[in-house]
């Protein structure tokens, strides 16, 4: 695994703007799982944001 694979975001991205596919199962649990992932990325994404921020200014 080289340096720029390791830092890859695609799948991330990917996370979030996938298209809806009908095979895949829908429950109130797994809704709920994958809310708590996005809220989770999106927290350590504000962070890291809020540390650079910090650092450099």
């Amino acid at each position: 695994m080289n340096f720029k694979e390791f830092f890859s975001v695609g799948e991330v991205f990917g996370y979030f703007f996938r298209k809806n596919d009908p095979e895949r199962p829908r429950n109130f649990n797994l809704k709920l799982m994958h809310g708590i992932n996005r809220l989770a990325i999106l927290v350590f994404l504000a962070a890291i944001v809020f540390f650079l921020i910090k650092k450099f200014f």
